[in-house]
């Protein structure tokens, strides 16, 4: 092969980048994305409307949602804005993960299964480009779906309680305007929480062929990490568990911040990503996809 035919056949940095608009449309134009994004939407509707009706009788606000959600609840009834925090809580140890599990779990294995990888590898993407491409929508998707969730608690927040200025977990109170930008800021750190999962699904979806054992695996896998952080007599692993530090977006509520905890839990997603994205690469660049 000729330099000039070589340089045609590399792939361009345009074209790279309409490989990566093409994958992000297609997955989120399929049914199943948006299911489980009307899903997550309806979560904090759903904690909303519990919160309404239980305080609604007198009560006081209350309920799961990890070691921050009860707090966050409590505050509901107060500020609706606090429906993003309470909502977030609600669905970081499950909901979300588990959504970013199906998407990452299907990325590769739903292709292979289809007969649609052999195709795609024979366009000039390589395989080195069409994973990251792959794990590109994965990340966008964990951006959308922790957005999905705190617009949705935002505007229910907003239509049953009343909105105004934050009082903080450190008793400071903040103005309405800097509240949500803080909303949004944890919103963020929620979704760089979920990399890590997307990471560990993209290598399961190089192990297998069949899409719907990779969504499995990884979500199986989910839930089982999430039981041995509970269990207290593994405290000495769970530090370096990936849910271990979730919740930790809870200090961007204080004032002023504490950043230790975010910390760990950013490096900790950072070195998932790093390790299981190695090994995703090393399995799909070797693996046979032409049977």
């Amino acid at each position: 092969m000729s330099q000039a035919e070589t340089v045609l056949r590399r792939p361009r940095p345009l074209w790279s980048l309409g490989l990566l608009r093409s994958e992000i449309n297609t997955t989120f134009r399929r049914w199943r994305t948006l299911a489980l994004l009307a899903v997550l939407a309806g979560v904090p509707v759903l904690v909303g409307i519990a919160v309404k009706i239980e305080t609604g009788d007198g009560g006081s606000a209350g309920g799961g949602g990890g070691e921050h959600g009860p707090a966050f609840i409590s505050q509901v009834t107060n500020n609706g804005v606090f429906l993003v925090f309470a909502s977030l809580a609600v669905t970081l140890p499950f909901f979300l993960p588990m959504a970013i599990g199906v998407i990452a779990g299907d990325s590769l294995a739903g292709e292979a299964g289809a007969g649609t990888l052999r195709y795609l590898l024979v366009a000039p993407a390589g395989r080195t480009r069409l994973l990251f491409v792959k794990y590109a929508t994965t990340v966008t998707f964990c951006l959308a779906a922790t957005l999905v969730v705190a617009a949705s608690a935002l505007v229910t927040g907003a239509l049953l309680f009343p909105l105004g200025d934050l009082t903080l977990l450190s008793g400071t109170s903040i103005s309405l305007g800097e509240g949500l930008l803080r909303a949004l800021a944890i919103a963020c750190v929620v979704a760089l929480s979920l990399v890590g999962v997307a990471a560990v699904g993209l290598f399961i979806s190089t192990l297998t062929s069949s899409g719907i054992a990779a969504m499995a695996t990884t979500v199986g896998l989910l839930i089982t990490v999430q039981i041995l952080d509970t269990i207290p007599q593994l405290h000495a692993i769970q530090p370096y568990l990936f849910p271990h530090y979730w919740l930790s977006f809870a200090d961007l509520l204080r004032d002023p911040v504490y950043w230790d905890q975010l910390q760990k839990n950013l490096g900790l997603q950072a070195l998932y990503t790093v390790v299981f994205g190695s090994a995703a690469w090393a399995r799909f660049t070797t693996r046979d996809v032409t049977a």
